[in-house]
């Protein structure tokens, strides 16, 4: 029996009070692709991720994730998520953190290996707390990859890094891609999208503008001036 989908969101709606996050989002990812999510400050993204992981529960609608849904321990074994924060970790030091999160799993990856990779040794005997935003976030997405997950969830993976730990982290994301695992991301960067994604959905209050491979939505502008024209910039929303 072939493998279901890793993602598949059908007619999503979630409401916080009188704020509408998501209203009939719908969207897939697909086997072995980098699949991009952008969209303003609060057109629903992190939303979108919370509800995929089990966060949050939809108001209507249903989402897929290989098959199971989301928090299941089905969902949970075969997916990665890298957080946007973890405070819970702050008095460890990075090398030993990821030690830990791989006893966690039967077959995780060298820790070592991933240190390497995202330029983690530097600051590996430095506890989490005193890392910068960007080291900070090298040390979760190799926390997400270390148990070798089937499905990884990115929201804004880069944010806050400079420019050498920005092309490690590419760097990375393409080895899981050439590997077979499937990416789904969120980020503001366009030169990210554009190098990185297989496909992208450009998401506006709560729903898909446009969807559609890097090549074919910039067939006639760039990334950037797409977004603009398919986005609105109306503030917050979820």
């Amino acid at each position: 029996m072939p493998e279901a989908e890793p993602l598949v969101i059908e007619d999503l709606h979630v409401s916080f009070g009188a704020v509408t996050a998501l209203d009939g989002l719908t969207l897939t990812a697909n086997h072995g692709e980098v699949t991009a999510v952008l969209g303003p400050n609060g057109a629903g993204k992190t939303t979108m991720m919370r509800c995929c992981t089990g966060l949050v529960r939809p108001d209507s609608g249903s989402v897929s994730v290989m098959g199971h849904s989301p928090g299941s321990p089905e969902a949970a074994e075969a997916t990665g998520l890298m957080p946007q924060s973890a405070g819970a970790w702050s008095g460890i030091r990075a090398g030993e953190l990821l030690h830990y999160m791989a006893g966690l799993h039967a077959d995780p990856i060298d820790p070592g290996t991933l240190i390497e990779a995202l330029g983690i040794r530097p600051f590996a005997r430095t506890t989490y707390r005193r890392l910068s935003g960007g080291q900070q976030q090298s040390v979760n997405l190799a926390a997400a990859l270390i148990g070798r997950p089937r499905l990884v969830f990115l929201d804004e993976p880069t944010a806050g890094m400079d420019p050498h730990a920005r092309h490690h982290t590419w760097d990375v994301v393409e080895q899981l891609r050439h590997d077979g695992v499937s990416v789904v991301l969120t980020t503001h960067a366009m030169d990210e999208a554009a190098r990185l994604a297989d496909h992208i959905w450009i998401v506006d209050r709560g729903k898909v503008a446009i969807s559609g491979s890097v090549a074919a939505l910039t067939a006639e502008a760039d990334l950037e001036a797409v977004f603009l024209a398919h986005t609105s910039d109306t503030g917050e929303r979820g």
